[in-house]
């Protein structure tokens, strides 16, 4: 029996226009063996939401650069729970300022990987804490 790969979609929310991060990331994931859906630039937290459903995504991974990330997070996040797929683990990387990480974990932002993080750290990451049930 082969185990389900993890699902994940990778976005940029907002007026955000560098992505090379995000690619980055998005190819990590798949290297390690799961399915990844990147949605491109420029994407509202409606249509990331909407992708993620469609997709039977696993996990949401969000990159903001822009210093909007406590809005755009908490939008995806609050949306997840309007359509009923909160079970979906969104986390998310950037230049975000520690004190705000806390304040996006309360929000039900799973993990925050700031700069520095590699790619090594967010596949064990995922993998440990994504389940495919």
């Amino acid at each position: 029996m082969t185990e389900t790969p993890v699902r994940v979609v990778v976005a940029k929310p907002g007026l955000d226009g560098h992505d090379r991060g995000a690619k980055v990331v998005a190819r990590a994931l798949r290297d390690a063996g799961m399915e990844v859906v990147y949605t491109g630039l420029h994407q509202t937290p409606e249509q990331i939401v909407e992708a993620a459903i469609q997709e039977d995504a696993d996990a949401v991974g969000l990159s903001v650069l822009s210093g909007a990330h406590m809005t755009l997070f908490a939008k995806v996040v609050e949306l997840l729970k309007q359509r009923d797929a909160s079970d979906i683990v969104v986390f998310g990387g950037g230049i975000i300022p520690e004190g705000d990480i806390p304040e996006l974990e309360k929000l039900g932002v799973a993990k925050v990987f700031t700069p520095g993080a590699t790619t090594t750290e967010i596949v064990e990451w995922v993998r440990s804490s994504v389940s495919t049930d």
